[in-house]
């Protein structure tokens, strides 16, 4: 449930959204702005880590993303995996536009003046970006990773390193990027230099937990500048909202949060049916039809109800999942808000619905089909509730297909796409649900 329990914080704290828009193939979440389900990534499997996977055993020779900012592009990413020795490694991603570059060749063809080739728009640098990345693993518990990216449209780098620390019962990370990558719900933005340590205790299916996290930022956050196909980024559509002031949280200076919070699993109903025998599920987390319910309590609260029917274990209709859950606001926002409810209702008042949307939840489903064998779709989406005009609008809506590996116990391939941020990836995830 490690997605789910990202996605849960994503209210409070900054996490890992997935997306093509950087060779690392992530940006951080603004905190306040809820992660799509299917965009939440863990930080551990890194990007070239994942596209090294694919290529030694599942024999993918380049994988594509697509991105709509600006001017369309389709990149394809291959990378070299260079071990130093078995506590050192590291990789080199490379890059390359396709789309550009067929338009590039459209475009040398259709000027009669010009003598360039296919061969030759091969050497503007433009259609290439390289990554360079370090993973030193010093003890079983000290992990340093360290990567450089570098782009050839606009000679802009990205700069990164991420200590990892493994207490008793608690995990320890030290990240600085510079710059970082941040988005919220309309934007994406660079943050010059940004810095965190963040000190978490293990998760657990139920019980207490806290996390300390200190985050510096410095130099003035400006929108990001896109891929490389349009001078001026491009705003998320469908949102409502073209704002384009900087979140309080990317201005300079130091921050800091803490949070003590509180889980609690309920299995409402589990088969005790027996599996089929000598016939391994396609993903052993998604292997036991049951209805269950969870919570999580702290200065905001999560409750989540999970609902699957099938093993996973037969080629056709043998998973059916849904999912839902209800974020709750702040506890100083849903405080107000109630108040304000309780005196309206003592008053004989009509609320108004500014008043109704600070206590409402936000909502959030998604629902998983099997189409054949390993493979299954999948919808994840947030829900807003129009008060004003009694409508259910879908908000964040990713789209994917995921093929199991069964061999792995609980590890997909997903392609996803969204059409908010008009977005297309395939990637490897493990031990997620």
């Amino acid at each position: 449930m490690k997605k789910l329990r990202w996605a849960m914080e994503g209210e409070f704290w900054e996490l890992d959204q997935s997306t093509p828009k950087t060779l690392e193939g992530t940006a951080r979440a603004v905190a306040g702005n809820p992660l799509p389900l299917g965009l939440s990534r863990g930080t551990r499997l890194s990007r070239p880590k994942q596209i090294d996977f694919m290529q030694r055993f599942m024999s993918v020779p380049f994988l594509p993303s697509f991105s709509a900012d600006g001017a369309p592009t389709l990149t394809l990413q291959r990378v070299l995996t260079i071990p130093f020795s078995e506590n050192w490694f590291a990789t080199l991603l490379g890059q390359f536009n396709l789309l550009k570059y067929l338009s590039s060749v459209k475009d040398a063809k259709a000027s009669k003046s010009s003598k360039s080739t296919w061969l030759e728009s091969l050497r503007d640098k433009s259609l290439y970006a390289f990554g360079f990345s370090s993973e030193i693993l010093f003890t079983s518990d000290d992990t340093l990773l360290l990567s450089y990216d570098s782009c050839g449209h606009n000679n802009t780098s990205r700069k990164k390193a991420v200590f990892h620390h493994k207490f008793p019962n608690h995990n320890l990370t030290v990240e600085a990027v510079w710059p970082g990558l941040f988005v919220d719900k309309n934007n994406y933005w660079d943050v010059p230099f940004s810095m965190a340590v963040d000190l978490a205790s293990v998760a657990s299916d139920s019980g207490p937990s806290y996390h300390l996290t200190m985050h510096h930022n410095s130099g003035s956050p400006k929108q990001f500048e896109g891929n490389g196909n349009s001078g001026s980024p491009k705003q998320f559509e469908g949102n409502g909202n073209s704002s384009s002031e900087v979140p309080a949280s990317l201005l300079p200076g130091v921050s800091f949060k803490s949070a003590f919070s509180y889980k609690k699993n309920v299995d409402i109903w589990r088969s005790k049916a027996r599996k089929l025998k000598l016939v391994q599920p396609y993903d052993i987390f998604l292997s036991d039809p049951h209805v269950s319910a969870s919570g999580i309590i702290d200065s905001f609260g999560s409750v989540a109800l999970t609902a699957q029917h099938g093993t996973f274990q037969r080629r056709f209709v043998d998973l059916t999942r849904f999912y839902t859950r209800l974020d709750f606001p702040s506890g100083s926002k849903f405080l107000s808000g109630a108040t304000l409810l309780a005196r309206d209702f003592f008053n004989s008042q009509q609320p108004s619905l500014e008043t109704i949307r600070a206590v409402c939840p936000n909502v959030f489903l998604s629902v998983q089909q099997q189409i054949a064998g390993p493979f299954s779709f999948r919808v994840d989406s947030g829900a807003i509730i129009d008060l004003k005009n009694r409508d259910i609008q879908a908000r964040d809506s990713v789209f994917a297909i995921e093929y199991a590996l069964q061999v792995l116990g609980s590890a997909k391939a997903v392609a996803w796409y969204a059409p908010k941020q008009q977005e297309f990836m395939i990637e490897l995830r493990f031990f997620e649900t």
